[in-house]
């Protein structure tokens, strides 16, 4: 079974976001824990996803929210490892005025080609990257963007519960159905 390994972005993902629903009901969900969510230093995450996917091998999905994009760009340009695939949700423009304060080396973000199947989800009200730029994003790292409208940063404040419609996009990287 494909493992799906959740990536929470800045300050964790809370019960009512859609990744914490998918950590407690998709097989095979794993939610990677970070060691500093209000302040982490990119080489520390990418460190930390290295491992996971060491531990977990290459059948997994990674499944990213917010900073956790970037992570993923970040980690694919520096390892060798390879998955099955990404689901880069509401990714975070580093580089913007409106990214918070705190983080430690993400800018600017890796436009480089991701070497596996991704899929980008945006919405076109995200306060922290603009559905061009998130377009953007998309094309350098060579996935399909996916435009979901008005949903905010795409997080617990966005309302999606489980996020079925996410559920069927993560169906496309897996190859299996997720409940």
């Amino acid at each position: 079974m494909t493992k799906v390994l959740l990536l929470p972005g800045l300050y964790d993902s809370g019960p009512e976001h859609w990744q914490s629903y998918w950590e407690r009901e998709v097989p095979g969900a794993i939610r990677i824990v970070q060691r500093d969510w209000d302040a982490p230093a990119r080489e520390e995450w990418v460190e930390t996803l290295e491992d996971a996917v060491a531990e977990h091998g290459s059948d997994v999905v990674l499944v990213g929210h917010s900073t956790a994009c970037a992570l993923v760009a970040f980690w694919a340009a520096t390892s060798a490892r390879t998955v099955r695939g990404a689901l880069l949700v509401g990714p975070s423009d580093t580089a913007a005025p409106s990214y918070p304060a705190g983080p430690i080396g993400w800018a600017p973000m890796p436009m480089v080609r991701l070497y596996f199947p991704s899929i980008v989800v945006a919405s076109t009200n995200d306060e922290y990257v603009t559905l061009e730029r998130a377009g953007e994003f998309a094309k350098a790292w060579g996935s399909r963007l996916v435009d979901i409208g008005d949903a905010g940063h795409i997080n617990g404040a966005s309302g999606l519960g489980n996020w079925p419609r996410g559920k069927r996009l993560l169906t496309e990287l897996t190859g299996t159905p997720t409940p």
